[in-house]
């Protein structure tokens, strides 16, 4: 066990405070048991250690970060080292690649009915994992996801230069006067087409030579290992997954007809839904639903779009369109906080309320005549006006 803390005070000294994710201040960490969820790559480790060098005085007794993939638990359990570090002083127990001891749910839930004012946070790169995990933890852990990020974070951390996180509302009712503001410091749209196509993952910090190796590393990751690993799927269903994956990239936004993709991957219309399913836990791609109620929603999705912009120039960069970019980013920032459907005009619809056209800086509202609450999100302008908002705003949502 000493050996777990010397790793940690070596890892929290080289761990950096001058960038943070906003999601750090937006955790309630008084919780007994916290689940941090979020794609590869997203930063989880970083935020976690992070907000123990914060809060905590260390090197202590009362806090430990223990990555569950170190060679200690090769002869030890999880209940160990909670037994031993509850019984030295320990409160706060972070443990990160949980997703790699087996059986991890059964022995957290033991944890945290014995001793109960100890507080637990996990985490891991692999997300299904995790999912599939928490299920037999119900009631007990209280979830948070990790996106990846927003272009007011990749501002901050390329750039340093910081604005703080906007609401949804206030761009609707003040977008003029916010993005005056914020023009009257920088250019955004001088640093907007690099966010698209670097800014999402935290990987550019060592070099964006490496960006998109990186990003295609992570991709393999996720189709090769964290898929099969969670759901039992073969090798052949593996192969069959990264062929629709490579359909869906080549064709976004993709409007799937589901008995041609069942001849061409050769798996069933209901497995091919759940396929859609997997990769979109998996943070890979994004389903939008029509806003049509009824049997009908419970169908396939009207449309697929990869994850975010920047997978579309790391798997498709000959098909990287501008207009699907736009729309990618778009739903991308505000699915996590929104219900963004599929309208019967327009191209999305938020929260049952707002409908939204985006298009380049010539777009005009004519699509959109006389629906109430109807917006257009523009492409290439620095300021709006009235209900034309500037499309980069909406990644300073968090």
């Amino acid at each position: 066990m000493e050996r777990l803390y010397e790793i940690f005070d070596l890892k929290l000294r080289h761990i950096p405070e001058e960038f943070s994710r906003s999601l750090l201040s937006n955790i309630n960490w008084n919780h007994r048991l916290i689940s941090l969820l979020g794609a590869r790559g997203t930063g989880k480790t970083t935020l976690v250690l992070q907000h123990i060098k914060r809060n905590f005085q260390t090197p202590g007794k009362e806090v430990l970060y223990a990555d569950v993939n170190h060679i200690f638990f090769n002869t030890s359990t999880l209940i160990d080292l909670a037994d031993q570090f509850y019984k030295k002083g320990g409160k706060y127990l972070f443990l990160d690649e949980i997703h790699k001891y087996p059986n991890w749910s059964v022995e957290l839930k033991q944890i945290y009915d014995t001793y109960t004012d100890l507080h637990v946070v996990i985490t891991g790169s692999s997300i299904l994992e995790i999912e599939k995990g928490e299920a037999d933890m119900s009631r007990r852990a209280v979830k948070r996801f990790l996106p990846g990020m927003s272009f007011r974070e990749f501002l901050e951390l390329d750039q340093g230069i910081h604005f703080n996180p906007i609401t949804f509302e206030d761009i609707l009712n003040h977008h003029q006067e916010i993005a005056n503001e914020i023009a009257a410091r920088i250019r955004p749209l001088k640093y907007f087409n690099d966010y698209l196509q670097y800014g999402y993952y935290p990987y550019f910090i060592e070099g964006k030579e490496v960006y998109f190796e990186k990003l295609l590393s992570t991709i393999n990751l996720i189709l090769e290992t964290d898929i099969p690993v969670a759901e039992k799927i073969d090798f052949y269903t593996i192969i069959k997954i990264k062929k629709l994956l490579s359909i869906i990239a080549t064709s976004v936004p993709f409007k799937p007809n589901t008995e041609k993709l069942s001849a061409i991957t050769k798996v069933s219309r209901p497995t091919l839904i759940k396929l859609f399913n997997l990769l979109q836990r998996a943070q890979l791609i994004l389903m939008l639903q029509s806003s049509t109620k009824g049997i009908q929603k419970m169908a396939k999705p009207e449309k697929l779009y990869l994850n975010n912009p920047n997978l579309m120039y790391a798997l498709a960069p000959a098909n990287a369109d501008k207009g699907t970019l736009r729309e990618t980013f778009f739903l991308n920032q505000l699915q996590d906080n929104h219900k963004v459907e599929l309208p019967r005009a327009g191209d999305f619809i938020v929260d049952d309320t707002y409908t939204f056209e985006v298009g380049g800086k010539n777009k005009t509202p004519r699509q959109l005549s006389g629906i109430q609450n109807a917006f257009v999100v523009a492409d290439d302008i620095e300021t709006g006006f009235e209900h034309k908002i500037p499309l980069w705003l909406i990644g300073l949502l968090y």
